[in-house]
Order: C-alpha cells, then sequence, then structure tokens
C-alpha cells in the first residue's frame, strides 16, 4: 500500500506560493522607496523591520512540514490538521449520512499549520463544496452554516468516515483535492484552507475516542479515534 502513497513532500504549501510572491514584491519595493525617501534612516530601519516581521507570520502560515504516520492505519483515525480539539459530541449529520455521528472538531488559529490531510485509508465516494456564511469557526453553527467542504470516505472496512473543511471569520478561501472515485490515504494532503478555520470528523457512534476537549492536535500524526472493525 505504502508504493501506492502519492506523498507531497513540500516545506512551503503549493498554495502559499502566489501570495508571497506577490506580497514580497510589493514589500521589497515598498522598502526601496521608503529607503530613498527619507534622509535618514530611521524610517526604513523601523518600516523594514516591520516588514520582516509581517513577512515572517506569512511565510509560517504556509509552512507545510513533510510528516509521516509511520504506525499501522487500521482502524486508525488520525489528526487531519494541526489545531485544538473544540467539540466531542453525537450529532445528527442531516446532509449525507442522514444519522446520527460522533463529531470530532478541529479548531485551527491563525498560527497553526493550515495543510489538512486525510484522516483515514479508503476511497472517496463524495466531494461536495457548499457556499454559507463567515461566522466564527469554533462556533456550533459554523459546521451547517458557513462555508464548507465535504469529503466522504469509504474505508476498506466499508465504514463511511464524513470530513468537512470549514471556513472562519477570516478565511475565504478552502481548497480540496479530494476527487470521487480516487483511492486516499492517510499521509496525503486532503485540501488547505486559509488563514483560520476547523476541521470536523463525522464517525459510527461506537469509534473509540483518543483525544480530550481542549487537547492540541498535529496533523497526520495525532490519533483521534479508533473506528471498531
Amino acid at each position: 500500500m505504502s508504493q501506492l502513497k502519492k506523498l507531497k513532500k513540500i516545506r512551503l504549501h503549493r498554495e502559499g506560493t502566489h501570495t508571497l510572491f506577490i506580497t514580497g514584491s510589493c514589500i521589497a519595493i515598498a522598502n526601496i522607496i521608503v529607503y530613498f525617501l527619507f534622509d535618514s534612516k530611521i524610517p526604513f530601519i523601523l518600516f523594514a523591520t516591520v516588514s520582516i516581521f509581517t513577512y515572517s507570520l506569512l511565510v509560517n502560515f504556509f509552512r507545510c512540514p513533510i510528516r509521516f504516520f509511520g504506525q499501522d492505519t487500521t482502524n486508525a483515525v488520525v489528526a487531519p490538521a494541526d489545531g485544538k480539539v473544540v467539540v466531542i459530541e453525537e450529532v445528527m449529520e442531516n446532509e449525507y449520512l442522514h444519522e446520527k455521528r460522533l463529531m470530532i472538531s478541529i479548531f485551527m488559529s491563525i498560527i497553526n499549520v493550515h495543510a489538512n490531510w486525510y484522516p483515514v485509508d479508503g476511497t472517496v465516494k463524495k466531494v461536495e463544496h457548499q457556499n454559507g456564511h463567515y461566522m466564527k469557526a469554533w462556533l456550533p453553527k459554523a459546521s451547517t452554516d458557513n462555508e464548507r467542504s465535504s469529503v466522504i470516505i469509504e474505508t476498506p472496512n466499508g465504514v463511511d468516515v464524513l470530513v468537512r473543511q470549514i471556513a472562519g471569520a477570516v478565511a475565504r478561501r478552502i481548497v480540496t483535492y479530494a476527487s470521487e472515485g480516487e483511492e486516499c490515504y492517510i499521509d496525503e494532503h486532503m485540501g488547505f484552507i486559509k488563514f483560520g478555520s476547523r476541521v470536523d470528523v463525522y464517525l459510527p457512534l461506537d469509534s473509540e475516542v483518543c483525544v480530550k476537549l481542549g487537547q492540541s492536535t498535529t496533523g497526520d500524526q495525532t490519533i483521534i479515534a479508533k473506528i471498531k472493525s
């Protein structure tokens, strides 16, 4: 199975290439103008310091560390994102599964890595994007009212797992790489969300939860649950 995995070995996520290039060019031009505009170098030093700090934050946001799960993926549900567990509860999933599910939600702050990984091995059954609001991502209504992208994955054991990328108050773009009919694996990137958001995972009610509320997660590393065979 490992030979089939299309691992994306990237240090800086490709979703940030255009943004970083444009922003970096604008900052460089602005610094050149400030340098020649004032006789004193103090304004330039201050402006350059702020520019470097701002650009560093942007680079940090688009970072994408190389990760490998390195454990048995059978029945494992791995965190699809870096962040903090904000919800663990039984909910009625009415859009696709039409049944009660265990929902585990991970909120990503602006300082977290924003790449999203597949939480389980399997086959992508459905991918759908829905427009919506941009309320704060940690609010309960965000799961159903915000702009979102839903991916249903059928595991090798025939269990459907729903993964939902949700935009937040600042996030305005959700990118989903999943395509219906394709095989997917833990270690692969499922997508990317820009500037703060969350990811919900809907699991069978009898799944074993392996995280607690408030716990920090590392995408493609932290086991958040185990699906019973």
